[in-house]
């Protein structure tokens, strides 16, 4: 899977997808989001790996959109005209940001310096977020006179309650990883030298799991808008699925023998 501006590595069990451009701090102009997408797809489709590491690297995970160089037209003004800053989020960003969300294998992001942006945004998509001491994240809209974009007007609220949601999108502030974790933003911040190390832990106990992970966050990403009985339902009839999954019946095993699950992912 060759690309220029996102990197790809696995095992069988775990991809890492690094973003690549760290003469930009990664910055996510259309190029690395279209190879991003792209990987993601591939990924999904693939039905080998069963959790994802997404970092960034170099100093930094992403700076957000790219203002200079190569991708730069998806947010810059055009020459004449009314400039349309929002086209680029409809036929590009908001796709990925959704396949995210949609993803069949869970995802941690292991957050190396600047989460920026819609930088940002992507860094908190992580089923699972681990930043590095170092890390911070950043709402910088307000900085070139945009607006929150990549689902952070959705996301933030909803992590971190509106009065916070307020102060990073409106002041548009620094939030080191400390202060992340106190606010429970993200869920752990370990010294720099182990931040892969934490997230390969993670993501191995994830891959570890069982098939009803996926079913997991799905349910998890639904309730965020679903009503008490609707989600009751939707529990029930996910419950119904997981329950006829050979891991399912590797569980029930497993217990009954006072052994550890070997979960298959299926």
């Amino acid at each position: 899977m060759e690309k220029n501006k996102v990197k790809v590595a696995s095992d069988g069990k775990i991809a890492t997808v690094t973003l690549s451009d760290p003469a930009t701090l990664n910055a996510a102009g259309l190029d690395l989001i279209i190879e991003l997408a792209e990987v993601f797809e591939a990924l999904a489709g693939e039905g080998g790996a069963r959790a994802v590491i997404l970092t960034g690297e170099g100093r930094g995970f992403c700076s957000g959109a790219n203002l200079s160089g190569a991708g730069a037209a998806s947010r810059a003004p055009p020459a004449d005209g009314p400039p349309d800053a929002g086209g680029a989020l409809e036929t590009h960003y908001n796709p990925f940001m959704t396949l995210m969300r949609d993803f069949p294998i869970p995802i941690v992001t292991a957050i190396n310096g600047v989460a920026a942006g819609v930088g940002c945004s992507i860094a908190l998509m992580g089923d699972i977020v681990v930043a590095a001491d170092s890390a911070y994240f950043l709402q910088a809209f307000r900085r070139i006179g945009l607006v929150p974009d990549g689902g952070s007007t959705y996301l933030l609220p909803r992590m971190i309650g509106r009065a916070r949601a307020m102060e990073m999108t409106l002041l548009g502030e620094r939030v080191p990883a400390a202060k992340a974790l106190e606010w429970g933003l993200i869920n752990r911040c370990v010294p720099d030298n182990e931040l892969m190390v934490e997230a390969r832990k993670l993501a191995e106990a994830l891959a570890d799991g069982p098939k009803s992970l996926t079913l997991i966050r799905k349910l998890m990403w639904r309730s965020l808008d679903a009503e008490w009985a609707d989600q009751l339902r939707a529990e029930r009839e996910t419950q119904a699925i997981a329950g006829k999954t050979e891991d399912f019946r590797e569980g029930v095993a497993a217990f009954l023998e006072k052994r550890p699950a070997a979960f298959t992912g299926q």
